[in-house]
């Protein structure tokens, strides 16, 4: 089963999405943070959606108390 699609506590550069991702898809924070900065230079709405993704994922924290 996959790792669910929250922002970690730990591990965060500034608000946890690339290791929130990474986590979930089974890569290294390193790698997705590579991929995000590679795709900021291509045209795209991908700082947009970063910030989307800050706002909507919820905290590791917050998750875990939910459950």
């Amino acid at each position: 089963m996959a790792a669910p699609l929250v922002r970690p506590r730990h591990d965060r550069k500034i608000a946890g999405v690339c290791a929130g991702l990474a986590r979930r898809f089974g890569t290294t924070p390193t790698t997705m943070r590579v991929l995000f900065v590679v795709s900021c230079l291509l045209p795209g709405p991908q700082f947009l959606l970063y910030i989307a993704l800050w706002i909507l994922l919820p905290a590791e924290d917050t998750y875990r108390e939910a459950w």
